[in-house]
């Protein structure tokens, strides 16, 4: 169960949402790397045959995520330039989420994105609505028949109602014969963080 505070909550509970579903060999996508704590869950999830592609576009985020993940003997690679990645393994990618397409090479079974700022570095490189919302689109087709994508939107800085609400709009809008859409907040917070999650309902077979 997720751990008491709120702030630890809505990550542990998007986290918890993942883990239910994740199987050995699956692709899994972790949109903002950040300081690597949503990649080292997927990558002690992920197996020996899976594959994890972690994208930010700060040096300083990707260098954190490794730190974070050889610390726990995982041995990611960095990747640079666009490729197709289909081999199972850990994948550092220096590149915008909004990019992915370009490095996908599977089904999606787990997605995570933890948007706004990286903690302690330049609050002026934040992610935004625009690419924020083409990336959530491109994992959102991605998805697998009962994968999910799960979201941790905040308001509290500058552009964060903007993201937020967009967010909420795409996946209000998304239709309920493909989709359920769960939305996780506080009530009697104001401008709590909000989770989002979406998962690809499963093939019915007639």
């Amino acid at each position: 169960m997720p751990s008491p505070g709120f702030l630890a909550q809505v990550t542990d509970w998007a986290h918890s949402l993942l883990d239910e579903i994740i199987l050995p060999g699956d692709t899994l996508l972790d949109l903002t790397a950040g300081n690597g704590h949503d990649t080292l869950f997927l990558a002690r999830r992920m197996g020996e045959t899976g594959t994890l592609l972690a994208f930010d576009v700060q040096p300083a985020a990707l260098a954190a995520s490794e730190r974070q993940l050889r610390a726990a003997d995982f041995s990611p690679r960095r990747i640079d330039a666009p490729q197709r990645i289909a081999r199972p393994g850990i994948y550092l990618i220096a590149d915008s989420h909004h990019c992915l397409d370009r490095y996908l090479a599977a089904e999606v079974r787990a997605a995570i994105a933890n948007l706004g700022y990286l903690p302690g570095s330049d609050k002026r490189v934040m992610t935004r609505p625009e690419t924020t919302e083409a990336a959530l689109r491109l994992t959102l087709d991605a998805l697998a028949p009962g994968g999910r994508l799960a979201v941790v939107a905040y308001c509290g800085h500058p552009g964060g109602e903007e993201e937020t609400a967009a967010v909420q709009a795409l996946f209000a809008a998304l239709p309920a014969a493909e989709f359920d859409v769960l939305q996780l907040t506080a009530a009697n917070h104001r401008c709590a963080p909000l989770l989002l999650v979406a998962e690809r309902r499963p093939v019915e077979i007639a």
